[in-house]
């Protein structure tokens, strides 16, 4: 008798999901196997937790990308851009057409000239000004871009083409399509981290997923305009496992995964219960790896001085800029410091008073950022680290209530550092006023689409499949800057 195919054996039979779920485990326990969620021609199978990460289209000059965002609009042209024909015709009207309308109760002023001197500085001869004296002696590793262009001329849409390449559409922030394309690089801790992150103009939009799997979202930490106390005991909310051992946290967190697991079974495919189940799981292995990443104090005392911890003025950015380093060199692919609005400041947003409040925002931020860039350099790190500067946009060449900027996108300056780019170099240029980038003109999207190259990824084959459509970062545009490649 064939008892394989007696009506009682046929019974007994179970499927391997329900002997899954009886051994207590469930796919949770076995490493979610997909820190990716979502199918494409870039990832891998994620079997263990996300280490394994895909490699792109080509080979990559980056691996990681530390971006120090300015928030409010740093002036250029009194920071890289040095004009001589503001000095000639300080106060004189401006013989241009304005491309942006100010409003009838603050008018635009005459030219002003910069209140700051630039110097030449290293064997490259970069001009900056003495606006940022510490970080004018890293010069000769900077690639300084004058041609920036965008469309935004109020800050919530100009931060959104920023970050996501969009002003007027909810879309996923370059951090995001980075993690999305190249995974992280350490299963333990998040693939895209954000410092502060400023909760204006956009707020969670600038770090978000969008249409993106959950899990690619940015993990904030801390709040703009907080000082590091405040999120010192415990950077990631929510983090600590409430005094648990670890064999009762992972008991607790198989029984939940178990749960999700057979929900999971009755319904067709979720991206945001994916999100749910593979967060958890990161949680739990953050645990023992995220706290150890975070404890900045046990740097060295030289280290801390670098980045400025030892002055209170400093100090703040200077935490920020010494922990990027850390999770930078953990294996963080996508790190993003902001210097924001700070209590009682309006961060680099200067419509008045631009000497005085510059002045103090660039105190703030300059020997924090050349300690980062020194610090790099000297780990070796800085070779495949791409460090970014920039603001949403820049200034405008005539003065606004008589001693301040309005905005600028038309034409404004950021740089890059390490990773694949040209070290000592200027790239592109704006018009006689610095109004109007006139040369060798970088769009956001062709800034998104150098940045991806850099990392290794084609900005036209990075792409996702949303409401029957293919999205990417750089939307039906962007050139990749080829004379900034190393």
């Amino acid at each position: 008798m064939d008892l394989l195919n007696t009506p009682t054996y046929k019974s007994r039979q179970i499927s391997r999901r329900a002997i899954l779920r009886a051994a207590s485990c469930g796919f949770g326990y076995l490493g979610l196997t997909d820190l990716l969620s979502e199918k494409s021609n870039l990832q891998a199978s994620f079997a263990d937790g996300g280490a394994t990460a895909p490699t792109g289209h080509f080979e990559s000059k980056a691996k990681r990308v530390i971006f120090l965002f300015m928030h409010g609009g740093p002036s250029s042209i009194d920071i890289l851009d040095p004009k001589e024909r503001l000095h000639q015709d300080d106060g004189k009207s401006l013989p241009i057409k304005r491309p942006l309308a100010f409003d009838d109760e603050n008018p635009a002023g005459p030219l002003m000239r910069s209140p700051w001197k630039f110097k030449q500085s290293g064997q490259s001869g970069i001009p900056m000004s003495d606006l940022f004296p510490y970080t004018r002696e890293c010069v000769d590793d900077l690639c300084v871009i004058r041609s920036m262009v965008g469309e935004g001329v109020d800050h919530g849409a100009a931060m959104l083409q920023t970050f996501t390449g969009t002003s007027t559409f909810t879309r996923p922030s370059m951090g995001s399509w980075v993690v999305y394309g190249l995974g992280t690089e350490n299963k333990n801790l998040p693939g895209f981290v954000t410092i502060k992150p400023a909760l204006s103009h956009g707020g969670a939009k600038n770090w978000g997923s969008a249409f993106l799997p959950s899990s690619y979202q940015g993990t904030a930490i801390g709040h703009g305009g907080l000082y590091v106390k405040d999120v010192k005991n415990e950077p990631i909310k929510y983090l600590t496992n409430n005094n648990l051992s670890p064999e009762l946290a992972r008991f607790e967190l198989e029984m939940l995964q178990n749960i999700n697991e057979r929900h999971r079974s009755l319904r067709k495919y979720d991206p945001e219960l994916e999100a749910r189940i593979q967060a958890f799981e990161l949680a739990f292995r953050m645990q023992s790896e995220a706290p150890e990443a975070f404890e900045v104090d046990k740097e060295s005392t030289l280290t801390k001085k670098l980045y400025g911890l030892d002055n209170p003025v400093t100090s703040d950015f200077g935490w920020q800029c010494l922990l990027a380093r850390r999770l930078a060199e953990r294996g963080v692919r996508y790190i993003q410091c902001t210097h924001t609005y700070m209590p009682g400041g309006v961060g680099w947003d200067q419509h008045g008073e631009l000497f005085a409040k510059h002045t103090e925002n660039a105190m703030q931020v300059d020997r924090p950022i050349a300690g980062l860039l020194k610090d790099l350099k000297a780990r070796g790190l800085l070779k495949d680290t791409l460090v970014i500067w920039a603001g949403e946009f820049g200034r405008t060449p005539v003065s606004q209530n008589g001693d301040g900027r309005d905005h600028n996108p038309y034409g404004y300056s950021i740089w890059m550092a390490g990773g694949g780019v040209k070290a000592g170099f200027i790239y592109g240029a704006t018009d006689e006023f610095g109004y109007h980038a006139v040369k060798d003109r970088m769009h956001i999207h062709d800034f998104h689409a150098t940045v991806l190259h850099l990392l290794g990824l084609d900005h036209e084959q990075l792409t996702y499949t949303f409401g029957a459509r293919d999205f990417r970062l750089t939307d039906v545009a962007g050139k990749v800057a080829q004379k900034i490649l190393a």
